[in-house]
């Protein structure tokens, strides 16, 4: 029969690629019978398995004692493939060359193929290590290696012990194909999904179940008990016990195999790249709407001809001015070698790549560079709780502790109560020897840590200073708990320990209220209850209840403040585990988190819209009972409700989501295939070290918006002042002046990389049309000042053309160029000191800049303007720098999103705007009437306040009058007492 949570992980399924369906016999017991907290408290998890057809169902029925035969095998490898992950390389050429695409690509290409033409082979060569530059840093540091599905493959078992013609022999995993049959025992790694015989490596029926650790798979804190009829999933490891299984599914077709095919299948272009071509386009826009309107320009200039049919200057050159083509092809060269911002790529790529530098410092590893940008514009952070959030590992917690001589009528007893470490002794002498199981090992450690006399001994040793243990019998399925005999060798007496299931030990003492509810209230709060007691009586049978353990895989010691500092830089936590959700709770509130945990099979009602779901997804702060489609769905969701999403995780079962977050993040201890699949590696133990990764994530993106808004700025101004200067007075500058800005000015950008930076304490957003506006405004007024001093230098100094061409190329460098003093901090550039060696790289260009204008040099056909000149020319540029300061403090505080939405009025934006607008006026509206409901409340309030003065009062007075009554009916009495 069906369960309702296979119904909708089948449902899910369905709506991913890659997935396959379940089993509709999986077992719902995840652990073993004496784990659970009590009947009636304890949420089960629902098994995940692999629903079998009609078909292959007939593939599995192999003889438990024979195996398959060598022709069955060949037929079925035939069929169904090796039992490994294929691998889905692209060509690394073609990878090599699409690094070479987008819109600055392009029209670095342009330039470079026309470079070619007109014979430039200066300008060609520089070209052309720009773009090469840019495209190798691209494929050796942005390249999303497929070390994803190799490490996935890598985490399939080499070796397994299989039986074939009647044989148990030693072969290959990648072998293995449906219907083999196959030995489990402690240590393995399970090769395949299997199901389990219920036999014993001997082929004998055994009720004993194998406890199978797929933590890693599942996010489950504790080992599963799996018994007949149970799957293994391929890359668990068997922790205790041995068993014969069937092998059902290999490959992709497996837990892992789906789990892979989801990384594969998740292919989306980077948010950065996204940003570089939006920048990319607007500049072609830029140019394209400025030759349009110069022709217009032109046009009015020189009516006869109005004949040309042109938007660029090539044409204007060619048609108007009969240039050859040669010689037009060059002047356009050289303004699109100028215009195009050649460094952008190149000097965010550094940025970054400086930024990875300083992360590692950090212990944060970034695989992907366009990751960092991404990093410091994160808003929802998803984490795993085993092992990530928590310690994955069970450790003692609170206990229980009873009372001595306590008895179901009198559970108090003598008054007495039991101590922890008493209550640790009695556990540890009940416990076993060298086994893995997580409870014993936490009991074990949890004693050995908190009693003074078991601190020096060693894990295999049981000898106790003081007790003998005589006889042990250890834990099975059906008595549900462990049992010791026990000397104590100073008094000589002998007493009889337990240690289980809290029912079992309950039964054994005859009933105890107090524990009863300790057991209920661990159960409510998801932790895993451990009932001890132990003989008082001579004859060894009768128990006294010694306490409860609860057990807990504990927060790490950061997780808390980790997660309080996120939600201070505005990013929210959302908690993701396989456990189930009293548990989460728990875990949420240890960790200060709110504790809205949502069941992952809520994510998959087919009655529920997808918005819905989103909204679902955006206010939960966690989700339980999840599998690895689960934690996919839940970045899915919250990407298409606009938010950047970061995903950690340490196990296969997070790869998927790892690898679809816009930064996935592998922590400290994690498989290879998650660390594959991530985008960034802790290399440090726990969350901590997110809190240091954001923070410089965000410097390194205030640095690239910084240069971001100085280079566009500095190509508008350059786009406009030349193509009006060249179609209405036909002036430009040498070629060499014109290259020598657009590369001198770049190259000493790029030490922006390393220069002082403040930390905005929200995400940080590319807010393009802010961009946009704010640099396009700059650009004007930069336009206006190199406009000045070409009208002055040529109108009223009268100075020959050669050196107007120099007094505008020591303005076009320095001007823009000390913009970016302004543009690095979004306040008042005073506000935060530029670091020395950015001071020192800047200023030396425009030194280099000034002193080659006031003497000029012959190479770069610069002749000599003197220090008047020069001087003043530098000197206007520090007083622009002032002016456009305040014009961007004053740009950035008047900005919102419906001004954007005003000038650039695109159908997404006004939808935008009219959907936020409806939503204030919907918070207006919620405000008032909560106004208007606190007003009736106060005023309720108030009224109730005096009915109840009045009624005091009236009381008061009531009860005055009867005082006075009684007093005089008393002096009655005693005046007629006297009179007789």
């Amino acid at each position: 029969m069906t369960t309702r949570g296979d119904q909708d992980i089948v449902l899910l399924q369905n709506q991913l690629p890659g997935t396959h369906s379940l089993p509709q016999d999986a077992s719902t017991k995840r652990f073993p019978d004496f784990k659970d907290v009590g009947e009636g408290h304890c949420e089960h998890q629902v098994e995940m398995g692999d629903v079998v057809d009609a078909e292959r169902e007939r593939l599995l029925a192999t003889p438990p004692d024979r195996g398959l035969t060598e022709k069955e095998v060949q037929e079925r490898l035939q069929r169904f493939g090796e039992n490994e992950i294929p691998e889905r390389r692209a060509s690394n050429l073609l990878k090599f060359l699409s690094y070479f695409s987008g819109p600055i690509s392009f029209l670095l290409e342009i330039a470079t193929i026309v470079s070619a033409v007109v014979g430039d082979w200066i300008d060609f060569g520089i070209l052309l290590v720009v773009l090469v530059v840019n495209a190798t840093i691209g494929y050796y540091e942005e390249a999303k290696a497929e070390s994803a599905l190799d490490a996935l493959k890598n985490t399939l078992a080499l070796k397994c012990r299989t039986l074939r013609n009647g044989q148990l022999r030693d072969i290959d995993a990648k072998e293995l194909v449906p219907g083999d049959i196959i030995a489990l025992r402690i240590g393995d790694i399970v090769p395949a999904d299997a199901r389990l015989l219920g036999l014993s490596a001997t082929g004998d029926p055994t009720d004993s179940k194998l406890q199978i650790d797929q933590s890693a798979l599942t996010g489950e804190s504790l080992p599963a008990s799996k018994g007949r009829g149970d799957i293994a999933y391929s890359s668990s490891t068997v922790k205790q016990g041995q068993m014969l299984a069937v092998v059902v599914k290999t490959a992709l077709d497996t837990y892992i195999g789906r789990a892979a095919n989801l990384i594969s299948v998740t292919k989306d272009i980077g948010h950065f790249q996204k940003i570089i071509n939006k920048i990319g386009n607007f500049l072609i826009i830029i140019t394209v709407v400025s030759s349009i309107n110069l022709r217009f320009i032109r046009n009015y200039l020189n009516h006869k001809h109005l004949k040309v049919l042109v938007v660029i200057i090539l044409f204007v050159n060619l048609f108007s001015k009969h240039q050859g083509f040669l010689h037009a092809l060059r002047s356009v060269l050289v303004l699109t070698v100028a215009a195009i911002p050649i460094g952008l790529p190149t000097v965010l790529s550094v940025t970054m790549a400086v930024g990875a530098k300083e992360l590692a410092k950090e212990k944060v590893i970034v695989k992907r560079l366009t990751a960092i940008e991404e990093f410091a514009s994160v808003r929802v952070l998803c984490s795993d709780k085993t092992g990530t959030l928590t310690m994955n590992r069970l450790s003692f917690d609170r206990p229980y502790l009873a009372y001595e001589g306590a008895r179901p009528e009198n559970p108090q007893g003598d008054g007495t109560a039991y101590t922890e470490q008493e209550l640790l002794m009695t556990a540890y002498l009940a416990s076993e020897v060298g086994t893995q199981d997580a409870i014993e090992v936490a009991v074990r450690k949890a004693a050995k840590d908190r009693v003074s006399a078991l601190k020096d001994i060693g894990d295999a040793d049981h000898r106790v200073p003081g007790y003998k243990v005589l006889e042990f019998i250890p834990f099975n399925p059906t008595s549900k708990y462990t049992s010791a005999l026990v000397m104590d060798v100073t008094k000589g007496t002998t007493f009889r320990c337990i240690k289980g299931a809290p029912q079992v030990i309950l039964d054994f003492v005859g009933g105890h209220a107090e524990a009863q509810h300790a057991i209920n209230d661990f159960a409510r709060r998801g932790l895993r209850a451990l009932g001890v007691a132990k003989t008082t009586d001579v004859e060894l049978t009768k128990f006294e209840l010694v306490g409860m353990i609860s057990l807990l895989d504990p927060p790490r010691p950061d997780s808390a403040a980790t997660i309080q500092e996120c939600e201070r830089l505005g990013i929210a936590v959302k908690m993701i585990t396989g456990d189930q959700a009293i548990i989460a709770k728990e875990v949420a509130r240890r960790l200060g988190m709110q504790r809205t945990i949502l069941d992952a099979h809520a994510l998959v009602n087919p009655d529920v819209s997808e918005t819905d779901l989103m909204h679902r997804v955006e206010k939960a702060d966690g989700f339980a009972q999840v599998i690895p489609e689960h934690k996919y769905r839940v970045v899915e969701l919250l990407q298409k409700k606009g938010y950047l999403v970061g995903m950690t995780g340490d196990g296969v079962n997070d790869a998927p989501a790892l690898k679809r977050a816009n930064v996935g993040i592998a922590v400290e201890g994690c498989t290879d295939a998650a660390r594959s699949a991530a985008d960034i590696v802790l290399l440090a133990a726990g969350l901590s070290t997110i809190v240091n990764g954001i923070e410089t994530s965000r410097a390194i993106f205030q640095r690239m918006r910084s240069y971001a808004l100085y280079r566009i700025a500095s190509t508008i101004h350059f786009l406009i002042f030349f193509f009006i200067t060249l179609l209405a007075f036909d002036f430009s500058l040498p070629d060499r002046l014109i290259i020598l800005i657009a590369v001198l000015n770049d190259a000493a950008t790029l030490v922006i990389s390393v220069d002082n930076t403040r930390i905005s304490r929200r995400p940080d957003k590319w807010r393009l049309g802010q961009l946009m506006f704010l640099s396009f405004v700059i650009g004007i007024i930069l336009v206006a000042i190199s406009f000045a001093h070409f009208f002055v230098a040529r109108d009223v100094f009268n100075v020959d053309h050669a050196t107007l061409q120099t007094i505008i190329y020591l303005n076009i460098s320095s001007c823009p160029h000390f913009v970016i003093f302004s543009t690095r901090v979004p306040g008042w550039l005073w506000e935060s000191r530029p670091s020395l060696v950015f001071i020192v790289a800047v200023g030396a260009t425009q030194v280099f800049a000034m002193f080659m204008s006031i003497y000029g040099v012959s190479f770069f056909e610069a002749v000599p303007i003197g220090w008047g000149w020069g001087l003043s020319i530098i000197g206007i540029s520090l007083l622009s720098m002032v002016l456009i300061d305040a014009v961007k403090v004053f740009g950035l505080r008047k900005w919102s999103f419906a001004l954007t939405a005003r000038l650039w009025p695109v159908p997404s934006r006004r939808a935008e705007l009219a959907k936020r607008r409806a939503a204030e006026r919907k918070a207006i509206a919620l405000q008032r009437n909560c106004h208007k409901a606190r007003i009736g409340g106060i005023a309720i309030s108030t009224i109730a306040f005096w009915k109840r003065t009045a009624a005091t009062h009236r009381a008061s007075r009531d009860a005055a009058d009867n005082r006075r009554q009684g007093s005089g009916a008393e002096t009655v009495t005693l005046n007629m007492h006297g009179n007789a």
